[in-house]
């Protein structure tokens, strides 16, 4: 790759001239300032002391002649740009038409293995809004890093376990009108509602629900049973939200899975002296004064969140063998995986690298969402609202649901994923603009364009004329796709790919506009109709990244 050797090149002269510093080539902002860019020049102007614009003119004096690039200059304070020649971005456009949906994959995870932890939500309570942004940021960093060549392995880490499922016992003991396997999720969840609104008048309940979930731990067969159906009734109604959603998790090893696989871990911690007991419980201590001791084991002798985490770690560690454990959970949970990482540390176990990926909340007008107080959006309920909506556009089922859904997650995944936001039904639900269905839309229409031109393009060997201006821009565009892929994956943010793919149907739907593709002479009709055709391939792979189909017709 040209990017490779020009960055060879400069590390050539940094080695040449006894300078360490690393170096980054990038596509520049505005493409009329060429392919790639580096400010390796400004970076070591403070190192020489010396002017950056005279720092860049030795750089590019040391750089020999390659036959892809056809210009490099410089501009101030100390960029240097370079420009490929016109026939290696049209090459660049036929590898899209050859590689197809292979086009912006690279080797370079090969043999590395990633488990990423997303969705997780909690037997009993209703598939919500809030739990929308870990699922599918999860899920588009999975497809993010397969790309990059990783074997990646998804774990749904369920909320199957803890106290809350005493407080559902006692919920269904007391206040259910029917037998519990006849219970829906809708239903479990006003029960647990109703336990908390009870609680507050009643403090006995709260013991009573931790006396119940001691039962559960200890395998009481009324609890189990109970548990079990819960479990099984939520399971299914996950599953239906998850096919709409187009999300595919390998294994949904919950919480309770974990259960006799705890005492190994509290073992080794043990083993290695980084417990100690306080007030009857087992904690962890750790020399940063800001960060609280983490509880192992309650003094009533329950066990934590941190416990059964740690336990996933391990079991992870052990089973995958992975090089990297990334874990998409709310930012509201960022000292808390503080904690556990820096336990995986101080336990040695350092060859895997963890990742928290925080994610924002979405909150309602008037504040943020509360399960406990019923405050929430069904997320079931948005998606068939969004269909309802798509299908003005069209009335087709399956093609309405594409849209709507691409819709809500496109709306999402646009967003930085540590950002907090106010759902708004119709920015969720817009159908123009930066969204979804635009991006389908365009894809559409390159579709339709290569339908009605009947040409085959696999003649499509060489150039016969330069390309203009407009032609140029759109194709250093597209080649910027492959490292879009690489920095949105590198940065756990899928919305890069977004804002990508979004300035690309823009260019795309002007260029449409302003230059005709079928009425064109035979060779600029033939460069319009490549440009078309890998135009609409990269749109569809950074889609499919993204968990939102494309459609045949709008």
């Amino acid at each position: 790759m040209t990017k490779d050797w020009i960055e060879t090149q400069i590390k050539k002269f940094l080695k040449k001239n006894k300078i360490t510093s690393s170096v980054e080539i990038t596509h520049p902002e505005n493409l009329e300032f060429g392919d790639y860019t580096t400010n390796i020049a400004l970076q070591i102007s403070r190192i020489l002391k010396e002017n950056p614009i005279n720092i860049a003119k030795k750089i590019v004096e040391s750089i020999p002649k390659n036959k892809e690039i056809k210009e490099i200059n410089i501009i101030k304070p100390g960029f240097i740009n370079f420009y490929l020649h016109d026939d290696v971005l049209y090459e660049n456009l036929l590898k899209v038409i050859v590689k197809k949906e292979k086009y912006g994959t690279f080797d370079e995870g090969r043999g590395k293995i990633a488990i990423v932890d997303y969705s997780s939500p909690n037997i009993a309570k209703r598939f919500n809004i809030g739990h929308l942004r870990s699922t599918i940021i999860g899920q588009s960093i999975y497809n993010l890093y397969k790309y990059l060549g990783w074997k990646v392995i998804g774990d749904n880490h369920l909320g199957d376990w803890g106290t809350q499922f005493g407080k559902m016992i006692v919920a269904i003991e007391k206040w259910a009108d029917k037998p519990v396997n006849q219970l829906s999720v809708d239903e479990l969840e006003k029960l647990y509602v109703k336990f908390h609104e009870e609680a507050e008048k009643d403090k006995s309940l709260d013991e009573l629900a931790r006396k119940k979930f001691k039962n559960l731990e200890e395998g009481e067969y009324q609890e189990t049973k109970v548990w079990k159906t819960i479990v099984t009734t939520s399971l299914k109604n996950f599953q239906k939200i998850y096919n709409l959603l187009n999300v595919h998790i390998n294994f949904a090893y919950g919480e309770s899975f974990y259960q006799d696989k705890m005492d190994a871990v509290i073992e080794e911690i043990k083993s290695k002296n980084l417990a100690k007991k306080s007030k009857g419980a087992l904690i962890v201590e750790f020399s940063d004064k800001n960060m609280p001791p983490g509880i192992l084991i309650k003094s009533d002798g329950a066990t934590t969140y941190l416990t059964r985490d740690l336990a996933t770690i391990k079991f992870r560690r052990e089973k995958w063998h992975p090089g990297m454990i990334i874990h998409e959970v709310g930012i509201d949970q960022t000292l808390y995986f503080k904690q556990v990482f820096k336990i995986c540390e101080m336990l040695g176990w350092t060859d895997t690298k963890y990742i928290h990926v925080k994610h924002g909340l979405i909150r309602l007008k008037g504040g943020k969402m509360s399960t406990r107080k019923g405050r929430n959006i069904k997320l079931e309920q948005i998606l068939e609202e969004a269909v309802k909506m798509a299908k003005k556009i069209n009335p087709d089922k399956k093609i309405a649901e594409a849209v709507g859904i691409g819709a809500v997650k496109y709306n999402d995944l646009k967003r930085s994923p540590s950002s907090d936001y106010v759902f708004n039904w119709q920015e969720a639900l817009n159908l123009e603009g930066n969204s979804g269905p635009y991006l389908q839309y365009t894809y559409v229409r390159t579709q339709s364009v290569l339908e009605k031109s009947k040409d085959s393009l696999s003649q499509s060997k060489s150039l016969n004329q330069s390309l203009n201006k407009d032609e140029l821009y759109l194709t250093r565009m597209i080649q910027q796709f492959p490292n879009t892929i690489k920095q949105a994956g590198y940065k756990f943010s899928p919305n890069l790919l977004t804002n990508y793919l979004f300035k690309l149907a823009h260019q795309y739907n002007l260029f449409y506009q302003k230059y005709p593709i079928l009425k064109s002479n035979k060779d600029t009709r033939k460069i319009r109709l490549v440009l078309t055709k890998a135009t609409g391939q990269v749109i569809k792979n950074g889609l499919e990244i993204l968990g939102i189909k494309t459609v045949s017709k709008m």
